[in-house]
């Protein structure tokens, strides 16, 4: 990635907001890419690292997929909660291995089964895939916040949602039930940017892998 920069080649990049760009961006450093420390901590929507001959478009986590899909970012970063739920056309090209958690059953631990079970959560195509594959009917509610609350209140009988440490759990006396699939973030691209740009995106591809394996990240 030397060379003079010119607008064919340079990377517009959706990355999420929050936790996952601070672990993402401090993953491309040290993959060699420059990415200025301080960009970690500003409000700004659009970022451009010329030396890095990247541009990065700031973005919801749930909103990443959608723009790599429509083009106006040739690579986004997301997690595989997200891509699972939004089933969007890109392509998946590498695991980072960051933000590690998992999607999970989870209720309270007296829950006993009932016909056609009411679950709360934020990903109810997950969901409801989920349920379906393990042959059990339920009545699907989406929720966009503080889904720990659907048992507690008796709006829903169980919910689905992302585990992390627990902890947020365990403080609310639910206790988790099934593991879904294990969660990483992952680098997906834009099908036509792929092609177009397939030079610098593979070169890119190419430096996290060794980096990441390296490391034994993945």
């Amino acid at each position: 990635m030397s060379g003079e920069a010119s607008g064919h080649d340079i990377l517009k990049v959706a990355m999420p907001k929050g936790r996952i760009y601070k672990q993402a961006s401090k993953l491309f450093r040290e993959a060699g890419l420059t990415i200025p420390e301080d960009f970690d901590d500003t409000r700004k929507l659009i970022i451009e690292a010329p030396e890095a001959r990247m541009v990065f478009i700031m973005a919801k986590p749930v909103d990443v997929p959608t723009y790599v899909e429509y083009g106006v970012a040739d690579i986004g970063i997301v997690g595989k909660d997200v891509l699972m739920e939004e089933n969007k056309d890109v392509y998946e090209l590498l695991d980072l291995g960051i933000a590690r958690c998992r999607m999970s059953v989870i209720g309270l631990p007296d829950w006993k089964p009932v016909i056609n079970p009411r679950v709360a959560t934020k990903y109810p195509n997950v969901a409801s895939q989920y349920f379906r594959e393990q042959g059990q009917q339920v009545e699907v509610i989406k929720l966009n916040g503080s889904i720990e609350l659907a048992p507690l209140i008796g709006l829903a009988d169980r919910i689905v949602d992302m585990v992390e440490t627990g902890q947020t759990l365990r403080e609310n006396g639910l206790v988790e039930m099934e593991t879904i699939f294990g969660i990483t973030s992952r680098l997906i691209a834009n099908r036509v940017s792929y092609r177009m740009k397939n030079e610098s995106i593979q070169s890119l591809c190419d430096r996290l892998q060794q980096m990441l394996t390296a490391k034994g990240l993945v």
